[in-house]
């Protein structure tokens, strides 16, 4: 059975990160996506990482379930066959610094006037207007500037610290999906098509408030407790491991101090309450890390689970699919490349029941559908020979 989106076209001028995994979950969910890559190179994310035959491992799992087509944007005759492309499509995203795109001659306006009913996506790291609206992003950047990189660091030792994983990419990412799914919705019920604007800070910024920037919250009343907050989220480390617990409620630290046979810590003035071990977290956590050292990682969260306390072991990216549960669900599979042999991803995360989400195809070379997609605009073998000597496609 056909995903959520059957019968939606995606035209996906996006690179990098942000723009295609958002493209990737609609095509997932059933979308044809065209991703529109320039000659030669084509997405930068191709060379990014470690690869194999010329691709990199991270381009593989965000441009799966597409259609690669290469079009020369920088010729007439290019943005005028990515015009014919759009005639029809029902989302347009696109990730270039603000400007760029209407300098091409897809601006929204133009490709409006093409198709009303599209829904235009345009994806930046600062927004369209203000001081930093010209400044190239990648995701350590915004890291930084958002405050992410300040939250991050260890608990008391003032150094700011990343995320080393495109953390804001990825939820920029879903919320471009999110978004898209919302103005179709909004189309269907009569809104027709629009413009959504997502600039990356504004979401970096809302993905961090509730808890990272808690402090900021009561007006008149902030205090830089970020970092205190973000100790309840300390790693131990065992006798013959690592793992992370994390006991908030009163009834959770008793059955924390009872798991590691320290009852003692229940009636000790200084961590009563919840407000009183956030006030002393230094000495408490002084305390679990020692008595955490004594005991082995199978038998702690053992005893931790006979207590319901929320706890896990640390898991390695190596032997991350030998995990019981992740291999119960099946979130990682291994399957064959045409090309690239071998390889292994993790599945679409969310379970439709009536219109279930599935890979539709596996990523493409660059360039791998160019006559095959040209070819449903009408374009017969002769005229994609002569744009193929022009160089506007390949």
């Amino acid at each position: 059975m056909a995903g959520p989106m059957n019968g939606v076209r995606v035209i996906d001028l996006s690179a990098m990160a942000s723009g295609p995994m958002a493209t990737q979950i609609l095509g997932d969910q059933g979308a044809d996506v065209i991703k529109v890559e320039p000659p030669e190179t084509g997405d930068l994310l191709r060379k990014i990482g470690r690869t194999r035959h010329g691709t990199s491992a991270v381009f593989v799992p965000i441009n799966r379930s597409k259609r690669s087509v290469v079009l020369n944007l920088r010729d007439e005759e290019g943005v005028a066959l990515a015009k014919r492309l759009i005639a029809g499509a029902d989302v347009f995203v696109q990730n270039f610094i603000p400007g760029a795109i209407d300098r091409m001659g897809l601006g929204y306006d133009v490709l409006r006037a093409i198709e009303p009913e599209l829904i235009y996506v345009s994806i930046s790291g600062f927004g369209e207007t203000g001081p930093y609206a010209r400044k190239k992003v990648y995701d350590s950047v915004m890291q930084g500037i958002s405050g992410m990189a300040g939250v991050q660091g260890r608990p008391g030792s003032g150094e700011p610290e990343l995320v080393r994983h495109v953390v804001i990419d990825k939820h920029v990412a879903t919320t471009v999906a999110q978004a898209v799914s919302a103005a179709l919705f909004a189309r269907e019920r009569g809104a027709g098509g629009q413009h959504i604007r997502i600039a990356m800070l504004d979401v970096a910024i809302a993905f961090l408030w509730p808890d990272a920037f808690q402090s900021l919250t009561w007006v008149g009343d902030e205090e830089d407790d970020a970092q205190k907050a973000g100790a309840f989220y300390g790693i131990r480390r065992s006798r013959d491991g690592f793992l992370l617990i994390t006991a908030f409620s009163d009834r959770e630290f008793g059955g924390l101090c009872r798991a590691l046979e320290r009852t003692d810590l229940i009636e000790d003035p200084r961590f009563r309450s919840l407000e009183d071990r956030m006030r002393d977290w230094e000495p408490l956590h002084a305390i679990l890390d020692e008595v955490i050292r004594g005991f082995d990682t199978a038998d702690l969260c053992e005893r931790l689970d006979r207590e319901s306390i929320p706890n896990a072991p640390i898991n390695w990216p190596e032997t991350l699919h030998e995990d019981p549960q992740v291999a119960h669900r099946g979130i990682i599979f291994d399957s064959e490349h045409p090309h690239w042999g071998p390889i292994r991803q993790a599945k679409p995360p969310v379970g439709f029941e009536g219109t279930p989400a599935e890979i539709s195809r596996p990523t493409p070379m660059l360039g791998e559908h160019t006559d095959e997609v040209l070819r449903e605009l009408g374009l017969d073998r002769a005229e994609l020979a002569a744009l193929r000597e022009r160089k506007v496609i390949s």
